[in-house]
């Protein structure tokens, strides 16, 4: 590769596909097609019937459609290289363009793990206080948590493709995924990179980490509120509203902090898992997610059924 004489650069990495299978890629495509393609659908499915639907224009559902703008990101954001790398065999990505797709994933899934805490509050105040769940949660208030969520993660991130482009690259250039991921860039580099993973592992507990401790706590106070109901039908209603959250959390949360563990601590892991939990964070949840609302939630399978019958008529 050539490299850039100040920066000792690679002027592009090479993109890595499911070891040991290279022979497969096209017929391992398909699963990842329909994966992507109920991800994409799915959520713009989510945007439309919030949009179109009066009675789903509250709190609940406004973060319900910023968890699927953020999942459409998600998707977008490895869609391109992912299936390049598995048709055509594209692996060479440019330097900058890697450092580009690696910000927006990252601020993506910060985002989302910010959405859920949002969510998690949201369902806190609909069961502890529902009738001041109006007026705390009223739509201006919303989107302030909304800009809050995306100047957050924005910010806290920025710093991170300028701690990767002052590193000094030699020898491999070959990443571990389909994807550029901040602790796969960092340790092809030949330099001193206790930097780089000091403030890594400072932004990732400062916020993924402070925001999953919170969704507990607003749990274990869920749970308070809902042992004290009187009644078993109520109780059961009230945990059924977040039984889609708590799916939602588990398969977002679970994936990121096993790729988190391996990147940092799995040197003896095997690629094969490495890169399998890799796509289990980045691709299942975007496509899960709004099938899991749609089974779950009536009021979501009732506005898109009269949507459909609308366009029918």
């Amino acid at each position: 590769w050539e490299f850039n004489g100040s920066f000792h650069q690679p002027s592009a990495f090479l993109l890595m596909g499911i070891p040991g299978l290279e022979a497969l890629h096209p017929w391992i495509s398909i699963p990842f097609c329909a994966l992507y393609l109920t991800a994409l659908l799915g959520n713009c499915m989510i945007l439309f019937v919030v949009r179109r639907t009066p009675s789903l224009h509250e709190p609940m559902y406004y973060f319900l459609s910023m968890l699927a703008v953020t999942d459409l990101g998600l998707a977008l954001c490895t869609l391109p290289t992912t299936l390049g790398l598995f048709w055509f065999g594209a692996r060479r990505i440019g330097f900058d363009a890697c450092l580009t797709q690696m910000y927006f994933i990252h601020i993506l899934s910060f985002i989302e793990s910010s959405v859920l805490l949002a969510m998690a509050f949201d369902r806190f105040i609909a069961i502890s206080h529902p009738l001041r769940h109006p007026s705390i949660l009223t739509k201006s208030t919303v989107l302030k948590i909304g800009l809050a969520i995306v100047l957050r993660g924005m910010v806290s991130l920025l710093p991170i493709p300028f701690l990767l482009k002052r590193l000094t690259y030699c020898g491999k250039t070959e990443l571990s995924h389909s994807f550029c991921f901040h602790p796969d860039i960092m340790n092809l580099a030949c330099a001193d990179i206790k930097v780089n993973v000091f403030y890594g592992m400072i932004i990732l507990l400062s916020t993924v980490g402070m925001d999953f401790i919170f969704i507990v706590l607003s749990y274990v106070l869920i749970i308070r509120t809902v042992v004290s109901l009187t009644t078993r039908e109520e109780c059961l209603k009230a945990l059924n509203t977040c039984v889609s959250h708590i799916c939602a959390v588990l398969v977002f949360f679970i994936p990121m902090i096993g790729l988190s563990m391996i990147h940092r601590f799995g040197k003896n892991v095997p690629p094969l898992v490495n890169t399998l939990v890799a796509y289990t964070y980045l691709i299942i949840p975007p496509a899960l997610n709004p099938v899991i609302y749609s089974i779950k939630s009536t009021h979501i399978r009732e506005a898109l059924r009269r949507a459909l019958c609308r366009k029918r008529g």
